[in-house]
């Protein structure tokens, strides 16, 4: 593992000297929320805030590369880990990041493909369920026994299905807007299957050709960002997603290209039938909180998602919470959902965990 200090000029690797790894690279800003925009909150708050400002840049290696990641928070404990939805990157906790404890350590990371990770090679194809083994090697990197997930969108359901694949090794999950793998009517799968293939073809292909993609002002990627987004991310915050994705053009000195592996559009999504999503949550038996965003739909039939929101509901350590805003409430309104993100945290995240097997392993050995 390599580690960087978010206050040095580029990420690690000759191939990133271009590359930019918060907002702050392109405005001149710091790199999450200016702390001047949380004076009149809490002292809590603003020392959070503040502790919470800067972060170190990692980079996990792994066999194709490498994976990047923003650490924020203290380095001398497990940090909870921190995935982004599709074709997003590890800014999207940007804005999160100066209202969680002082204490807590969050590792967001940037996906395959994804921000400054380290694309599959050519000819390979992505699969959402591949994430898991990233996962894995993320806590085969580290020696976590157990891990603290946090996902928003695609990463949510990500979180959903190692939990029920995994059960023993989640501490807690925290899940954004996204429950569970959507279902779609048949005739729909394959046809999508057939253009994604395509697609990914095509796009693979340019990939090999290593010619510069088509690039763009500031403004035109704000824009850009921002109906890709299907306006579920405000303009202002636009910048925290871009940073990562895009590189400074060699052909025009005033515009920049998105760098994301353009395979990525064309991502095999696909994980199960309803039949399974229903056995994968009888499956979940860590604490688990889902943030549904009331100003969002639900990507698949409400009936699919009811089915397996019924049995996690029935579980003790469940808890559902509904918030003010779109798909990306924690880019746009952090606020709305930062009280019960805090709660859960502190109950079941990795310091309390760590506290909780301890306990129970001297409660053991004094009955020996």
């Amino acid at each position: 593992m390599d580690v960087e200090d978010s206050s040095s000029g580029t990420a690690n690797g000759s191939d990133l000297g271009q590359r930019y790894r918060h907002a702050g690279d392109l405005t001149a800003e710091a790199p999450t929320r200016a702390v001047s925009e949380l004076c009149t909150s809490s002292e809590h708050t603003y020392i959070a805030a503040l502790l919470h400002l800067q972060f170190a840049e990692i980079s996990i290696r792994v066999p194709w590369g490498h994976i990047s990641g923003k650490w924020y928070g203290p380095q001398n404990v497990q940090p909870i880990l921190g995935l982004h939805g599709w074709q997003d990157n590890a800014g999207t906790y940007d804005r999160l990041m100066p209202l969680l404890a002082p204490d807590v350590a969050f590792l967001s990371i940037d996906l395959p493909g994804h921000g400054l990770s380290s694309r599959l090679p050519d000819g390979c194809y992505y699969n959402s369920v591949d994430n898991l083994y990233v996962i894995r090697l993320i806590m085969k990197q580290y020696k976590w026994e157990k891990v603290s997930l946090v996902g928003h969108s695609m990463s949510s359901i990500i979180c959903f299905v190692f939990a029920a694949v995994f059960p023993d090794k989640v501490d807690m999950i925290i899940g954004i807007d996204a429950l569970k793998p959507h279902q779609r009517p048949y005739p729909s799968v394959i046809r999508t299957m057939e253009t994604r293939l395509d697609e990914f073809l095509r796009e693979d292909e340019r990939n090999r050709s290593k010619n510069e993609p088509p690039s763009y002002s500031y403004d035109e990627l704000i824009e850009r960002v921002y109906v890709g987004t299907f306006h579920s991310v405000d303009k202002e915050h636009c910048k925290h997603l871009m940073a990562r994705n895009i590189q400074k053009s060699e052909k025009y000195p005033d515009k920049y290209f998105f760098c994301r592996d353009r395979r990525l559009k064309f991502y095999n999504y696909a994980i199960g039938s309803q039949e399974l999503c229903v056995e994968m949550a009888n499956r979940i038996t860590c604490p688990y909180l889902f943030i549904k965003a009331n100003q969002s739909s639900y990507f698949e039939d409400k009936k699919y998602y009811d089915e397996v929101l019924d049995v996690l509901v029935k579980k003790p350590n469940f808890e559902y919470v509904q918030a003010n805003g779109s798909h990306h409430v924690h880019m746009n309104n952090p606020e709305a959902i930062i009280a019960p993100v805090n709660n859960f945290i502190q109950r079941f995240g990795p310091a309390a965990a760590t506290a909780a097997r301890k306990k129970a392993k001297e409660a053991k050995e004094s009955k020996l």
